[in-house]
């Protein structure tokens, strides 16, 4: 790939010490893409980041809740987050700002932390988001972009839909206009139900007639602000009518002007939980932020660099943190509508950043009167976008075993709340990694008719056996915590052999590496077999076996890994080798 395209693409590709400079130019994508910037694309930008800016403001303020925080704080962060992020993200339409998960997750993990007091918990949210930073810079450092990767869509999809049925029992007493209350889920679903008697009418539909618009907004002009029309009107109504004296709570006066840059009061030290709680919001963020990043990349023909992202989303989070707010991530839902609108490039976040400011500046007077039912509508529309009921029905259709994982995820957040919900997400995932890595598929063989290829005999039952033959093919790296099972399947095949068998063969073409572990469980095996006068041959062994068995003296164990012979000619060459069968 010659660097023009590179720049196409946003990933980096300069070696070092290719040009003067280019290292700052890998560390700061806007060296390469205002290069080759033009000025046709400068309208678009402009009229997305307004667009955008329209979209988040309202939307911030109903996450801000969520979070336990005045409603400006969320504000606050896609203030600063999307400027940071434009100045290191590779993404160009990724927009960053606060999401409906990670305040959720604020919020239930730092009431405990804070005592009640509104002061102490805004600079518990802020260090959140420092500490997050670092954890995302030492992760950018140590090059481990991949290690989310060990989290499965499976887990993810459960973990989501469990967060939105919980945070939707935060918002469902501001939709009925009830007190609500309680700490975990059942608490609070115990505590509605037994306020229902109380629910105020008038705020019901009020919140049902603002989710109807946002709901049928959403279908008739997506990427449009229409959470900023429904605010406006709220407004408007709240304004000219006495809706006050019905029950009706507003969010109130809200600061103006920007906020002042500084550290928060509270060091690590101070706050114990705070660590384990950036690390959950920075395994939420990531993955959210590099789903969202790909998919608007591959629509958009350009590709992203996830290891950069680790960068970008810890420099969003420092000013998010220096700016008196809290976790952000790359959210899909303003993405797209950021996408949408017509951003060609991260300078779009600036724009956006610009018109918030300004509305910082002048405009927070009119949102005095914006009804915090309408906040709570946001929220819920927005969280019933992560219960994806289509792909938990293709899981129960496809592999049941993943359904239930996926639902042991939902539970554990229901059961447990947002932050252990995370962490079990993230054990799941590893242990759903370790289950299949420790009991992997020991397929037996057989020839394709009419070919010299050999494929599973359980998935192809026409395929023909060779005989006196056991073939088989391990298909998964041969470890410590497998070895056992591999020894006990190839006994078992053995066992089941229609025919007796005079040798075996093993295809190693699907093993990339093998441990101490394994080669003497190899071993063993070629012992035991050749006890029982029945050679072991292997096939199709990777260069990295190779060298792992040769460096350890292990062909004299095992036998030659012969490099120059197909499976087919192993094969061939043992056959060739065996008696011949009596009469």
């Amino acid at each position: 790939m010659d660097e023009s395209s590179s720049e196409a693409a946003g990933t980096v590709v300069v070696p070092a010490g290719r040009e003067p400079g280019a290292w700052w130019r890998a560390v700061l994508p806007p060296a390469r893409w205002l290069r080759s910037y033009q000025p046709r694309w400068l309208a678009g930008d402009a009229v997305a980041g307004a667009t955008l800016a329209a979209y988040a403001i309202p939307v911030s303020l109903a996450y801000a809740s969520l979070a336990g925080l005045p409603p400006q704080h969320g504000v606050y962060c896609c203030l600063f987050g999307g400027l940071l992020y434009a100045l290191f993200g590779s993404s160009r339409q990724l927009a960053v700002g606060p999401t409906s998960a990670i305040s959720m997750l604020v919020g239930a993990t730092v009431a405990g932390m804070a005592g009640g007091d509104p002061a102490r918990w805004a600079s518990i949210a802020a260090l959140t988001a420092l500490v997050f930073a670092a954890i995302c810079v030492l992760a950018w450092l140590l090059s481990l972009s991949s290690l989310v990767n060990f989290i499965s869509e499976t887990v993810l999809l459960g973990f989501k839909a469990g967060a939105a049925i919980t945070i939707a029992t935060t918002q469902l007493p501001k939709l009925l206009g009830v007190p609500g209350g309680g700490e975990g889920f059942f608490e609070r679903v115990v505590i509605i139900v037994r306020q229902l008697g109380q629910t105020n009418l008038a705020v019901l539909a009020f919140g049902l007639a603002a989710i109807a618009l946002l709901v049928a907004g959403e279908k008739l002009f997506p990427g449009r602000p229409v959470a900023l029309v429904v605010v406006a009107l709220s407004i408007v109504l709240v304004s000219v009518l006495p809706l006050a004296e019905i029950g009706f709570s507003t969010v109130g006066l809200l600061p103006s002007g920007l906020p002042v840059i500084e550290l928060p009061e509270l060091r690590v030290r101070d706050v114990d939980g705070v660590v384990p709680l950036a690390f959950a919001c920075f395994l939420l963020a990531y993955i959210e932020g590099i789903s969202a990043a790909r998919a608007l990349a591959q629509k958009n023909g350009y590709e992203i660099n996830p290891r950069q992202e680790l960068l970008a989303l810890g420099a969003a989070n420092l000013a998010a943190g220096l700016g008196q707010g809290y976790p952000v991530a790359g959210g899909l839902s303003q993405s797209s509508v950021n996408d949408k609108a017509g951003a060609r490039t991260p300078l779009a976040l600036v724009f956006a950043s610009a018109v918030i400011a300004l509305c910082l500046l002048y405009l927070t007077g009119l949102l005095r009167n914006l009804p915090n039912v309408v906040l709570a509508a946001i929220v819920l529309v927005a969280v019933a976008g992560l219960i994806k009921v289509r792909d938990l029905r293709r899981l129960w259709r496809v592999r049941r075993a993943e359904f239930a994982i996926a639902m042991v995820a939902l539970v554990g957040v229901l059961l447990l709340g947002i932050l252990r919900g995370v962490i079990v997400a993230a054990v799941m995932s590893l242990a759903m990694l370790l289950r299949d890595l420790a009991r992997p598929h020991v397929a037996e063989l057989g020839r394709i008719p009419g070919t010299r290829r050999y494929s599973d005999l359980e998935r192809h039952p026409d395929n023909e056996r060779v005989p006196g033959l056991l073939i088989i093919r391990v298909e998964a790296p041969l470890l410590y915590f497998n070895a056992n099972h591999i020894r006990d399947m190839v006994r078992r095949h053995l066992g089941a052999a229609p025919a007796p068998v005079r040798a075996v063969v093993v295809d190693l073409s699907t093993s990339p590496t093998m441990d101490v572990t394994a080669a003497v469980m190899l071993g063993g095996l070629h012992q035991e077999l050749a006890a029982r006068g029945i050679p072991l041959r292997f096939a199709n062994a990777r260069a990295s076996v190779r060298d792992f068995v040769r460096a350890g003296g292990g062909e004299a164990m095992i036998g030659e890994l012969n490099r120059k012979l197909s499976l087919d000619g192993i094969i061939q060459e043992v056959l060739a080798g065996m008696p011949a069968s009596g009469p």
